[in-house]
């Protein structure tokens, strides 16, 4: 009897394009493993991912808005499935393979820092190497997860997750679909935080995005989708046509100038960057004050590269938590003789 894995090959075979990673084609993974019966290479990657520590801590980590206190708005967790959505989507117009779009999607923001972007950028001035959330989410699932030994990922998704930015090469069909997904989805639900925090409204879309793109969040992806659909269906790429593209840049841009750059998210930016500088080099001065788990790797990964790893595993909450911790004073308890 054939068992379900097979199936799944054979499925794969009969319906992929002929530019799709096919499952049982994967160049593995660096250590060596009994394979699963049911699940392909792919699909314990997925599973691997959703049940990992860095996922979880996705819910409180900032998009754009630091520690919002409305309950609709995007967080790194959120949009993190927003993009397996919209890759999945991709990736079944396109006949590849969803499971490994799936896959990379999950993992790709593992190792994105408090505060967002912001965070990002602050990490990337302290650390003398440099910080880029890209690099870190490989790290994740290389070296930090389970205590060190890592989610031991396949070739595949490990490429996807480092090559996500729009400067990045995927190596596969897959990967140029999460990459692609990655803007489509933080252009659109960025643009509705925005509108619900009342920093833009619906009229201040220049019209001429809005009469390519559509007037909705809803209309806008499946613009964007439908533009790829036609533009690569059958071919090795995952582009759109030149017209989506443009104004999906242009309202990129817009979003940078009205919502990312503002005067109030470099406010809060100036806050962030005076925690984390502080808690950098608090931790660098006292690595014994780490974690046991971030302990054991300083001498193999040095003390730079452990804080740094430290503070962007950390959730928007949890930072300010151990900030206040450290450098708030706390008070003395009066006592019934006073």
């Amino acid at each position: 009897m054939k068992t379900l894995k097979k199936r799944t090959y054979e499925i794969e075979n009969l319906f992929f394009s002929p530019y799709a990673c096919f499952s049982e084609n994967t160049r593995g993974r660096k250590r060596k493993e009994i394979p699963c019966e049911m699940r392909t290479e792919f699909q314990r990657d997925r599973d691997r991912i959703i049940y990992c520590k860095s996922f979880r801590r996705l819910k409180n980590k900032t998009q754009v808005f630091f520690s919002p206190e409305g309950d609709h708005y995007i967080t790194r967790l959120t949009h993190t499935l927003d993009v397996a959505q919209i890759s999945r989507s991709l990736a079944r117009v396109l006949a590849l393979n969803e499971d490994l779009a799936e896959a990379i999607a999950l993992g790709h923001d593992l190792g994105h820092t408090p505060f967002g972007h912001s965070g990002e950028r602050i990490l990337d001035k302290l650390s003398p190497t440099g910080f880029k959330h890209n690099e870190q989410s490989v790290r994740v699932v290389e070296v930090l997860e389970k205590d060190g030994a890592g989610l031991n990922l396949t070739y595949e998704v490990r490429d996807g997750i480092l090559n996500h930015k729009k400067s990045g090469a995927p190596s596969t069909l897959e990967g140029k679909c999460v990459s692609v997904a990655d803007r489509i989805a933080y252009i659109n639900h960025d643009l509705d935080d925005a509108i619900r925090a009342g920093i833009l409204t619906e009229k201040d879309v220049p019209s001429d995005i809005v009469s390519v793109l559509g007037k909705s969040s809803k209309e806008r992806i499946n613009t964007a989708i439908s533009s790829v659909y036609r533009t690569s269906y059958g071919k090795n790429i995952v582009e759109m046509d030149k017209t989506v593209f443009e104004a999906s840049e242009n309202l990129r841009s817009f979003m940078f100038d009205r919502v990312y750059f503002s005067e109030s998210a470099r406010g809060e930016e100036e806050k962030a960057e005076r925690m984390l500088t502080a808690m950098y080099s608090y931790f660098y001065k006292n690595t014994d004050k780490l974690p046991s788990s971030y302990c054991k790797i300083i001498e193999k990964y040095g003390k730079e590269q452990t804080v740094c790893d430290y503070l962007s595993s950390m959730t928007d909450r949890y930072a300010v938590y151990m900030f206040s911790k450290i450098f708030v004073p706390k008070g003395w308890k009066f006592t019934d003789e006073e």
